[in-house]
C-alpha cells in the first residue's frame, strides 16, 4: 500500500498504491467536494493539470445526490468519470463547521442539513456506511474537530471520544469490505489524531490510534484559527509517534508555504480548497509570490499568469484577457483561474518529489520558502 523509496532528514519520498493506482508522494489532493471541482472544472481536466488523488465530501455527497444512488450508479469514480484515487473525508470537519445546528453524543452527532433543515444522525458505523457506498480508495475515520483554543477538558473527552470512534469505525470498514455487494472491497482506512493545540494530548492520542494499525494516519484538527507556527508545533510533536510505514496526512492544509514547511516535517499528504477558492477571487500563484489578476495593472499586460508555467492557461492566455474575464463577470475566468491555480499546486508537489530524487530538496525550500510567501 505505501512504500517510502527515501528519506532527507525528516522529508520523505513514496508511493501509495491504492485500488484504482498509485500516486507519487508528497501529493496534494485536488478537492472536489461534490463529486466536481469549483469552478467547473471536470474530472477530465484534472489529468491534463497532473492531479494523482481526487477529494470528495462525504456530509455534502450523502445529503445531495445521496450516497445510496452514488452506489446504484456504480460508485464515485463511475458517476463522476475519474479513474485514478479518490479520498473520501468523514463528515466530521462538516459537523464541526455546523457548531450551532448539531449536538455531539457518544453514540454520533446529530445535526440539520444546511440544504433543508432536516436532521440528520451521523455516526461512526453511518459515515463508514456512506464512504464504502461511494467507494473511495482512502475513507477517513469519523472524528471531532474542536476549535483552536478549546478548554483543556473538552478536548481531552473530545480525543477519547474520537479514540472510541476510530475503534467503532475499524470495525464496521471491516464488515462492509467483506459484503458481496461491496463497491470497493480494497478501501482503506486512515485514523486521525486530534487533540487541539495541546502537545501532550496529541502525542498520547496519536500513540492510542497508531496501536490499532490503521492502513494511515492523519493529523486534523488543525489551519482552524491558530498561527501557523502553532500549527507546526503540533506536527514537530506528533511527527516522531507516527508509523514510518504509514502514510502521513495532513488534512485542509493550506497555502504553499504550508505545505513546504509540512513536506519538511515529513508529511506525505495534502488537501485544501484554497487554491480553487482563491482562483475563483483572482488570487494566483506563480513561482515568485501570489498576484490578482483584477489589479488594473494587469489591464494591458500581454504575459501569461506565471511565464514559467506549462499549464493549458498559461499556453494560451495573457493577463490582460484574465483581467477583462473577471471584471467582464464571466464564468471562464473563475475555470481559467482555477486550473491555473490547481495545476500549480499539483507542479509544486512535482518538483519537490524532483528535488527530493536528486537529494537537494534542503536547497529548494530555502529558495523557495520566501519566494512562495510573496505577493507581488
Amino acid at each position: 500500500m505505501f512504500t517510502l523509496l527515501k528519506t532527507e532528514g525528516r522529508v520523505r519520498r513514496g508511493e501509495l498504491t491504492c485500488a484504482h493506482g498509485t500516486a507519487q508522494t508528497p501529493v496534494f489532493m485536488n478537492v472536489g467536494t461534490q463529486g466536481a471541482i469549483k469552478g467547473a472544472v471536470s474530472a477530465h481536466d484534472l489529468k491534463e493539470i497532473g492531479c494523482q488523488i481526487e477529494l470528495s465530501n462525504t456530509y455534502h455527497l450523502h445529503l445531495r445526490p445521496g450516497d445510496a444512488l452514488v452506489k446504484e450508479m456504480g460508485g464515485l469514480h463511475r458517476f463522476m468519470r475519474w479513474d485514478g484515487p479518490i479520498l473520501t473525508d468523514s463528515g466530521g470537519f462538516q459537523v464541526f463547521s455546523l457548531a450551532s445546528m448539531r449536538k455531539i453524543k457518544e453514540e454520533g452527532v446529530t445535526f440539520a442539513s444546511h440544504i433543508d433543515g432536516r436532521r440528520i444522525f451521523m455516526g461512526p458505523e453511518e459515515s463508514m456506511q456512506i464512504q464504502s457506498n461511494l467507494g473511495s480508495d482512502i475513507a477517513m475515520a469519523f472524528d471531532e474537530c474542536v476549535e483552536n483554543p478549546a478548554p483543556y477538558e473538552y478536548v481531552k473527552q473530545s480525543c477519547e471520544r474520537t479514540l472510541r470512534w476510530l475503534e467503532r469505525c475499524k470495525k464496521e470498514h471491516d464488515r462492509l469490505n467483506q459484503q458481496p455487494d461491496v463497491v470497493n472491497p480494497r478501501q482503506m482506512l486512515f485514523g486521525i489524531n486530534q487533540g487541539g493545540i495541546v502537545p501532550a494530548l496529541r502525542v498520547w492520542h496519536m500513540k492510542e490510534i497508531a496501536a490499532l494499525n490503521c492502513d494511515g494516519y492523519a493529523i486534523g484538527g488543525l489551519a482552524v484559527g491558530e498561527p501557523a507556527e502553532t500549527m507546526y508545533e503540533i506536527i514537530d510533536a506528533v511527527e516522531p509517534h507516527m508509523p514510518k510505514d504509514k502514510p502521513r496526512y495532513l488534512m485542509g492544509v493550506g497555502t504553499p508555504v504550508n505545505i513546504l514547511e509540512g513536506v519538511a516535517r515529513g508529511v506525505d499528504m495534502f488537501d485544501c480548497v484554497l487554491p480553487a477558492r482563491n482562483a475563483r477571487h483572482g488570487k494566483l500563484y506563480t513561482w515568485e509570490g501570489a498576484l490578482n489578476i483584477k489589479n488594473e495593472k494587469y489591464k494591458r499586460d500581454e504575459r501569461p499568469i506565471d511565464p514559467t508555467c506549462h499549464c493549458p492557461v498559461c499556453q494560451s492566455f495573457s493577463r490582460a484577457y484574465l483581467r477583462h474575464l473577471f471584471v467582464a463577470g464571466e464564468m471562464l475566468a473563475m475555470r481559467l483561474a482555477v486550473l491555473h491555480n490547481l495545476y500549480f499546486y499539483n507542479d509544486l508537489m512535482e518538483k519537490i518529489r524532483l528535488a527530493l530524487d536528486e537529494g537537494r530538496f534542503e536547497e529548494f525550500y530555502r529558495v523557495y520558502r520566501e519566494k512562495l510567501g510573496a505577493k507581488i
